[in-house]
């Protein structure tokens, strides 16, 4: 990363302060950070927290970055795409975080051949702990993807996947902190009802979720082994885990997966 003397955002949203986290506390330094955002509530955020440097003009990031990060709506990628088509040069790399959007899509707004790399990350970014899978495009190179898998180990752990895999990660790990926060809320309303104070069961359903993560992550275990080390016979936690299955938790959530899944292949037709 240290031989890029420019990084830029089109978009200055919640992943791409992310990211512009992660880059600075990896040692890169401020002024070789350049974002476009239009809100002039975001730009004053990203100047008092990064001291970035700002704009509201998506070319200015085209003419003077080497890497530019497309951190966008996907609703509007045509529009955006077809602005700064004229400062495109092959000597930038484009990185896109657009769900739905594929590289190809990028590739036929702009001349010649241009270097897409595909992003899928997600929301824990923000701590340090995303999950990202990459993809590159036709004309990126394996230093491209190997650039990119850089910055975004800046916060988090990466996968490279094949393209035709994205919009199944997107329904798995792009979305999948909202299914995580909705178990943890719903696990703490469980305390509550069984007569916890708030704060008290809100922590313990916290700690709980990151702990089993935790488990699975460091053991390198099967998920299936270590459920059943908590499952005594006839103890509280096989009767809970019965429960669930009863109730269609795993099912559920298997087809939350592949409902967002086929959310991103809409966009990505749109």
């Amino acid at each position: 990363m240290t031989n890029v003397q420019k990084i830029g955002f089109i978009g200055g949203g919640n992943m791409a302060e992310a990211l512009i986290k992660g880059l600075l506390a990896g040692g890169v330094p401020v002024d070789r950070i350049m974002v476009s955002e239009p809100s002039e509530l975001r730009r004053d955020h990203l100047e008092e927290e990064y001291e970035v440097e700002l704009t509201t003009d998506n070319c200015a990031v085209m003419k003077k970055c080497e890497i530019v990060v497309l951190s966008i709506k996907p609703q509007i990628v045509d529009e955006v795409l077809e602005e700064v088509a004229g400062t495109y040069g092959k000597d930038k790399l484009l990185v896109s975080i657009l769900a739905g959007v594929s590289c190809s899509h990028i590739e036929k707004h702009l001349a010649g051949n241009p270097r897409v790399v595909r992003v899928m990350p997600n929301t824990p970014a923000l701590v340090g702990e995303a999950a990202s899978a990459i993809c590159r495009g036709h004309s990126a190179t394996k230093e491209d993807l190997a650039l990119v898998k850089q910055l975004f180990e800046a916060v988090g752990k990466v996968q490279v996947i094949d393209e035709r895999q994205m919009d199944a990660v997107t329904g798995l790990s792009g979305s999948g902190p909202a299914y995580i926060y909705t178990v943890i809320e719903a696990l703490a309303d469980g305390g509550v009802r069984e007569g916890l104070r708030r704060d008290v069961a809100h922590a313990l359903a916290v700690q709980t979720v990151v702990g089993a993560a935790l488990m699975v992550r460091e053991t390198g275990e099967h998920p299936a082994i270590l459920r059943d080390r908590v499952c005594s016979p006839g103890g509280t936690a096989i009767t809970g885990v019965s429960t669930l299955e009863k109730k269609g938790l795993r099912t559920t959530l298997m087809e939350a997966v592949s409902a967002a899944a086929n959310r991103s292949r809409e966009l990505g037709g749109q």
